[in-house]
């Protein structure tokens, strides 16, 4: 398969290795010093396009793979609350509207999105979702979150946490919504608390946490590495080659 890799930081070049190593070939690798690549013969021969960057870049780089008809797989956080719709729209099947983005893009466009491409993770959601709706019954447990990332992560909470949080409120009747936690900042029964810690180069680390008085109840996922992610993200590739419109974790691993 032919892969294009759009942000090159430590994530990009441990994508690359992995698609390497599983007999995938990079045919473009774009960073901020060569954005006129998108435009590069090379990069439209892509298969894929695997996009990790920043909240403030991913649509932009978005929009210029599907200008050329790539697909994108992307595990950049940040830009679905302002530009959610818009990429609804452009990976809805065509037919289905004319002129679905800015510039004109078309529908039939492909979008694979995770806040988190880890296995693990996948495994640990499916967790969360069933102890969400188990914890239902029992309303003496109070829930909290907790997330810690390294200090270069931008956002807060993270992508995943926020993931975590909605499958939780779904799950738990007595949960409205979730707020970031903050100090002295007053408690409310009916918000999902997530605390936000950053500290040195922890790749990342989500714990759910159901309190009572007479005890408490944990599950937690650690990442050791970025290379889980790597690994999660050269699998959606190679899943979305054959696939198309907007796809999700849940998409590929159908367990869930």
């Amino acid at each position: 398969m032919k892969i294009a890799l759009i942000g090159y930081g430590k994530m990009g070049r441990m994508i690359e290795q992995v698609a390497l190593s599983r007999g995938h070939e990079i045919v473009s690798i774009i960073d901020i010093g060569n954005q006129q690549d998108f435009d590069s013969e090379a990069f439209a021969e892509a298969d894929v396009a695997i996009e990790f960057t920043t909240p403030q870049a991913a649509y932009g780089n978005f929009l210029r793979a599907f200008a050329k008809n790539v697909k994108v797989v992307s595990g950049s956080t940040g830009w679905m609350e302002e530009h959610g719709d818009d990429v609804r729209r452009m990976c809805s099947p065509r037919g289905e509207g004319q002129e679905a983005g800015p510039g004109g893009t078309p529908c039939g466009q492909t979008l694979f999105w995770a806040s988190n491409f880890s296995v693990g993770v996948a495994v640990f959601s499916a967790v969360n979702r069933y102890l969400a709706r188990l914890m239902n019954g029992f309303g003496q447990y109070d829930v909290h979150m907790e997330e810690t990332h390294h200090i270069h992560k931008i956002d807060a909470p993270s992508g995943t946490a926020i993931t975590l949080a909605g499958d939780i409120i779904e799950g738990l009747d007595r949960k409205e919504g979730w707020v970031r936690g903050q100090e002295n900042m007053p408690y409310d029964p009916k918000m999902l608390r997530i605390d936000s810690l950053r500290r040195g180069e922890v790749p990342g680390i989500h714990t759910v946490r159901y309190d009572s008085e007479a005890d408490c109840i944990t599950i937690s996922h650690e990442a050791h590495s970025r290379k889980g992610f790597a690994i999660g993200a050269v699998l959606a590739a190679e899943y979305t080659k054959d696939h198309s419109g907007l796809l999700t974790i849940g998409d590929m691993f159908r367990w869930q």
